[in-house]
């Protein structure tokens, strides 16, 4: 359990400095914290061309309890937030400064599903298990265990999903498909909005990009999303995908403005997130090493 009056910070590779272990219990320096927020501030004011060799701004290192992360949201105040893939266990990490903030659970016993995608709207979280269903909460204290409620959208036969995000100007959530069960749907990508403001009768919709459409002149042979996040300047939507290593940006239309790889090639991309100042933040489960977060200019 992570500390509830500390923040603890993470294993740091900022701006290619030196990686060092994090101690047991160790007690974030506030002047190397600091330093790490100047330098992640310095290094956006300086021309793109200087990130050629390496396109990472910062990249943090996370601890076990992280090893299966998988989505990643940021609030109202760009505070993010992340998930463990198969418990529901919430985490605040300032990436800025690279330090773990803090931790709370969902539910008064061990919560186990599938979790695959968060987001925030307000300040009730929605956080999206691959069967469709959605479990909606609000934060809580370090340490704290918070009651939450299930939405089943009935989708789970149609799809494995592997992602959320909110589009505030419809006032929908948005479900991206990694793997389409549809008959009707397969050979695209599919997003489906699912509507806060309206009842169960009609809250339902989804757009369709045609897959081939999608990976364009990539050599994929598919894109199957990992995560979805909206861009708070553009309104499009970006999605990832693990298995491509690819980013791809559309029109809340379905229009594709970009389609091509990840800043850099990251195994097991498994969440996206964009910055109001325009950071990417891409989370990495564990594979030869410890589970990440990057942070890039964004593309």
């Amino acid at each position: 359990m992570i500390a509830r009056r500390r923040c603890v910070p993470l294993l740091a590779v900022l701006l290619a400095g030196a990686a060092c272990r994090l101690g047991p219990g160790a007690a974030p320096d506030a002047a190397v914290l600091a330093e790490r927020a100047s330098r992640l501030e310095l290094a956006l004011r300086q021309a793109v061309t200087d990130s050629a060799r390496d396109p990472k701004l910062a990249r943090w290192l996370l601890p076990t309890a992280l090893a299966e992360i998988s989505g990643l949201a940021l609030d109202s105040a760009d505070r993010l937030f992340v998930h463990s893939d198969e418990h529901g266990r919430l985490f605040e990490i300032d990436y800025r400064r690279g330090v773990l903030v803090k931790e709370f659970l969902l539910g008064e016993r061990s919560l186990v599903a599938d979790f695959e995608g968060l987001t925030i709207v307000g300040d009730v979280f929605y956080l999206l298990a691959s069967n469709g269903k959605i479990y909606q909460f609000r934060e809580g204290a370090a340490g704290a265990r918070v009651e939450y409620t299930i939405h089943d959208t009935q989708l789970g036969r149609e799809c494995e999903f592997e992602g959320i995000a909110y589009d505030s100007t419809i006032s929908a959530l948005l479900l991206a498909c990694k793997n389409v069960s549809a008959r009707n749907l397969r050979g695209n990508v599919v997003i489906y909005r699912w509507n806060l403001a309206r009842d169960s009768a009609d809250r339902l919709s989804r757009i369709t990009i045609a897959e081939a459409q999608v990976i364009g002149a990539n050599g994929w042979e598919r894109f199957e999303p990992s995560d979805i996040t909206v861009d708070p300047v553009t309104g499009n939507y970006l999605l990832i995908a693990s298995q491509q290593q690819g980013l791809v940006e559309i029109t809340p239309a379905g229009a594709v403005v970009r389609s091509g790889p990840l800043p850099e090639p990251v195994i097991m991309a498994e969440g996206v997130a964009i910055t109001r100042d325009s950071l990417l933040i891409v989370s990495a489960e564990a594979t030869a090493g410890p589970a990440s977060i990057s942070l890039y200019r964004r593309p």
